[in-house]
């Protein structure tokens, strides 16, 4: 686009950038700086408000664009990744979002330290933490990058270098300035902007194809260059068995990785009762239900109206095929109704990216403060305010993901999320679940479980064809591949499970009996949950 379209885009995706600015200065004038104001926004918010900020927390960059370019460019394959995002929620809805709420106050650790030793346990899950965090944050980055330089017209290089460091300066001001009450109200407005947009995509992709979904399959499979073999499973993760293992590992990482996601968790203590935190998750499921039955009209769409060629050549991994599809449903590059509807779909894509990103800024940066620091800090030292440390915090975390992000700008910010949520399912959710269901967890185990599902993760992951050994590593140049598989989860989450028994049973001090009881009658009834 050029001229004066372009300016209309640019002047339509700049709109939510203010609005949720906005929102940040009018909720930092009327806060009160109390850590439960910061971190959890007074717990204030209605399950269905909550279940909408879930929702704008879950539903990403990797969600509306990554997904979506993974589905137009490998088909069947592709719907691992709505599959998995979605059955995901089965686990946190059964297994983790009431007791947590009974049992924490602000973070993951909070839960942990209930019947622990506080002051190891909460050096190592706020280390995980953080570190699933800032995966989380590269990926909406690149996102970010990949979008605004479709919409300027250019193919990446500094526009998606200034997007990426602009994304990131944005996150620390919504972080800093509004704390937890403004991303949650920048959450519900994105999630229903979100919802809106895949909407009216949705529509507008059946009514091109008359309704008619099987015609829809059929011209995807003609224009991908695959024929039959682009609705059929294999195209990604078929052939030898290092692929078919990949299915494997990626499909664990999905759905066991949302129930470790630090900052999925703090959503539930932004909720006055636990039955408010189960009733969100209900509210969260059906949206983000949706959403992804949606993600897989778009992403076939994309393949039969754009092209899977014309996708690949804009953006090699593929993330900006909604943009795409949305500039051709309007009428084209030269059409005002194209310009409009693709700036529109830009905004709301844009709106996902910041939402995203200062739901898990806050969530680490509350780690950092409510955890690593609290811990860390010398006793005699003068104390400062967890608040103050967590803004600080956020504007490192923002620095560590800025950097990372225009690392790792040609990667699919789907398969990004991947890793994230396979080093989440490995460190996080091993020991949040022995410490919600097994007597005999000590603090050995829950250390051991940290740092044994993290640290082989991570290794395998700088060991994989990710990072060196193949065109599209971060290092194309160099080869120190090890590991086959590209998704560590196979591997690391058995290892974090195992590592937590291990460190239990070799353990010199007997379990807590009285701490657990305590935890586990405050987990079940809610009594004396704050």
């Amino acid at each position: 686009m050029t001229g004066n379209h372009q300016t209309l885009a640019l002047l339509l995706f700049s709109v939510f950038v203010a609005v949720t600015l906005a929102i940040t200065t009018w909720v930092s004038r009327n806060r009160h700086g109390s850590a439960e104001e910061f971190y959890a926004g007074g717990r204030l918010f209605s399950p269905m408000e909550n279940g909408f900020a879930i929702a704008g927390d879950y539903m990403s960059a990797a969600s509306f664009l990554g997904i979506s370019g993974l589905i137009a460019l490998f088909g069947y394959d592709g719907l691992l990744y709505s599959v998995g995002f979605l059955v995901a929620w089965l686990v946190v809805l059964l297994l983790v979002a009431e007791l947590v709420r009974n049992c924490g106050r602000f973070t993951l650790a909070d839960v942990i330290a209930a019947r622990m030793r506080e002051r190891p346990v909460r050096i190592a899950a706020g280390t995980s933490s953080v570190t699933v965090s800032v995966l989380y944050l590269v990926a909406q980055m690149v996102g970010a990058g990949s979008l605004v330089a479709l919409l300027l017209g250019s193919t990446g290089g500094a526009v998606q270098e200034w997007t990426v460091v602009g994304v990131g300066g944005l996150m620390v001001i919504y972080v800093s300035l509004g704390g937890m009450r403004a991303t949650t109200w920048i959450q519900i407005v994105k999630a229903v902007l979100l919802m809106g947009g895949a909407i009216t995509l949705t529509v507008l992709v059946l009514v091109r194809f008359h309704g008619d979904f099987d015609q829809l399959l059929r011209t995807a499979a003609q224009r991908s260059g695959h024929g039959a073999a682009f609705l059929a499973p294999g195209l990604k993760y078929g052939g030898d068995w290092t692929a078919r293992l990949d299915f494997i590992s990626l499909g664990l990482a999905l759905v066991l990785g949302t129930a470790g996601l630090p900052h999925i968790l703090s959503r539930f203590y932004t909720v006055p009762t636990a039955r408010a935190a189960r009733r969100s998750v209900v509210w969260s499921i059906g949206l983000i239900g949706s959403f992804y039955l949606m993600t897989i009209v778009l992403g076939f769409g994309a393949a039969a109206i754009v092209g899977s060629d014309a996708v690949r050549g804009s953006n090699a991994a593929g993330n900006t095929a909604v943009p795409l599809l949305a500039l051709d449903l309007g009428g084209g590059p030269d059409s005002t109704g194209g310009t409009v509807l693709f700036a529109v779909v830009a905004a709301v894509a844009f709106a996902t990216i910041l939402a995203v990103v200062a739901g898990i800024t806050l969530a680490s940066s509350a780690s950092v403060a409510h955890d690593l620091y609290a811990s860390l800090r010398r006793p005699h030292a003068k104390p400062r305010s967890e608040v103050a440390v967590a803004r600080v915090a956020a504007a490192g975390i923002g620095v560590v993901a800025i950097a990372l992000g225009l690392l790792a700008r040609d990667l699919n910010v789907a398969f990004l999320v991947g890793l994230a949520f396979a080093v989440a399912a490995s460190a996080n959710l091993p020991v949040l679940l022995y410490s919600l269901f097994w007597r005999n967890f000590t603090t050995r185990g829950a250390v051991w479980a940290v740092y044994g599902g993290l640290v082989p993760a991570l290794i395998l992951v700088v060991l994989s064809p990710v990072v060196s050994g193949s065109e599209t590593s971060l290092f194309p140049g160099v080869d120190f591949q090890f590991f086959p598989l590209e998704n560590p989860g196979l591997v690391s989450i058995p290892l974090g499970f195992l590592a937590g028994w291990l460190g239990t049973v070799t353990s010199p001090e007997p379990p807590d009996e009285a701490k657990h009881a305590e935890t586990e009658v405050r987990a079940l009834t809610g009594a004396g949950a704050v």
